[in-house]
């Protein structure tokens, strides 16, 4: 990196003919009136239609990237940038490159991630969407928020600056238009200072239809937050299915009925709630499962309560466990066995019979997934990352 080059001003390109000189040529005009020693420089993704002599024309430097991808195409740029700062921003014309002064000041200030937010900013007519504006942008940023504690309340702007050294660490690894949401997220994993500040956003200046799709990639983002965020994909709702489904096993188990309103739920519903405590407590060992993996590759931060569960857990605290809840369910099975051979239990009715073989049953299935948990935590521990045994 020379030390000449204080700023990257990095656009992704795909077919951008149109646009494309606009913005180069408004970006070149800031650098001159703010006296930043600086360079601009598209990543072109394959355009086939001259973006790549029109930016050359117009100032920029281009960066060919043959792999396809928003996502790929930053990665490109990110990499072969000069500057000590990169700010990137799409080349369609919305994005106002002619008033770059807060990221800098701020990345100048100290920050590793410089965020715009189009919201506080404001939006012009016919910029953005009413589905993205009102529906899948804050819905989108207020699950980062909540699943990574990052106080970003437009997660998806394409402006944004970086210091070059800090996203580098980042190991950004996603081609397509996840890669906003992965920007973000890595950089909060990491500890990075985050910041904000207001952006504007301008109808684009394109004939063409954007590239972005709406539900494609607004379920891409949504999966990648839940990926990374094995406490909200497993754990949280793993938890809550655990709880209301012993909970309920228990009262119906022991003949009670549960009624809300005129509804009455009684010996049937056990069935169901019995499986509801089985698909909580494998999807909380999923989770922990999954969380124990990403972490012992690299995928997430070290956790301070998952080593505090490595440093208590053995493998024989497990089977105990596992082995208790087998127990007690293999005595109700007994019981139950016992009763129908000398006709007690023929004697009852479907109702009183299944208030005993159901928690029979849970507890065999229950006991035996604990152990062969146990079994697989101590594989997972084998890692030296990760000590559980």
């Amino acid at each position: 990196m020379s030390d000449e080059t204080e700023l990257t001003i990095l656009m992704p390109c795909l077919n951008e003919a149109e646009t494309l000189a606009d913005c180069v040529t408004e970006a070149r005009q800031w650098l001159q009136s703010a006296g930043i020693a600086g360079e601009i420089l598209v990543a072109d993704n394959g355009s086939t239609d001259g973006s790549q002599e029109i930016a050359r024309a117009a100032g920029a430097q281009v960066v060919p990237v043959a792999r396809r991808g928003y996502g790929a195409a930053l990665q490109g740029g990110i990499a072969g940038a000069r500057g000590k700062y990169i700010v990137m921003g799409d080349a369609d014309g919305s994005y106002d490159f002619g008033h770059l002064d807060g990221f800098m000041d701020r990345l100048r200030a100290g920050d590793d991630l410089v965020m715009g937010n189009r919201f506080a900013g404001g939006i012009e007519p016919g910029a953005m969407p009413w589905l993205h504006r009102y529906v899948g942008n804050p819905i989108l940023s207020y699950a980062g928020r909540v699943m990574f504690r990052v106080p970003i309340r437009d997660f998806h702007c394409g402006l944004r600056g970086m210091r070059t050294d800090s996203v580098r660490e980042l190991g950004l690894r996603t081609t397509g238009m996840e890669f906003a949401s992965e920007m973000v997220v890595r950089a909060s994993l990491a500890q990075q200072t985050i910041s904000e500040v207001p952006t504007t956003l301008r109808p684009d200046g394109r004939s063409r239809a954007p590239h972005l799709r709406t539900w494609h990639d607004g379920w891409r983002h949504l999966r990648f937050l839940l990926l990374f965020s094995p406490r909200w994909l497993f754990l949280v709702p793993g938890g809550i299915m655990t709880a209301i489904g012993l909970l309920l096993t228990a009262v119906l188990s022991i003949g009670g009925s549960i009624s809300i309103g005129t509804i009455t739920f009684q010996v049937n519903t056990l069935v169901y709630a019995a499986a509801l405590t089985l698909v909580g407590v494998q999807t909380v060992t999923f989770g922990v499962f999954t969380r124990i993996y990403a972490v012992s590759k690299g995928y997430l931060p070290r956790d301070d309560r998952l080593d505090r569960f490595g440093g208590q857990f053995r493998l024989e605290r497990g089977l105990w466990l596992g082995l208790a809840v087998l127990f007690a369910g293999l005595v109700a099975a007994v019981i139950s066995l016992v009763w129908w051979h000398e006709s007690h239990f023929r004697a009852l009715d479907a109702e009183h019979q299944l208030r005993l073989v159901v928690p029979a049953a849970l507890g065999l299935v229950l006991g035996s997934w604990i152990i062969l948990s146990s079994f697989f935590l101590s594989i997972l521990g084998l890692d030296k990352e990760i000590t559980l045994d």
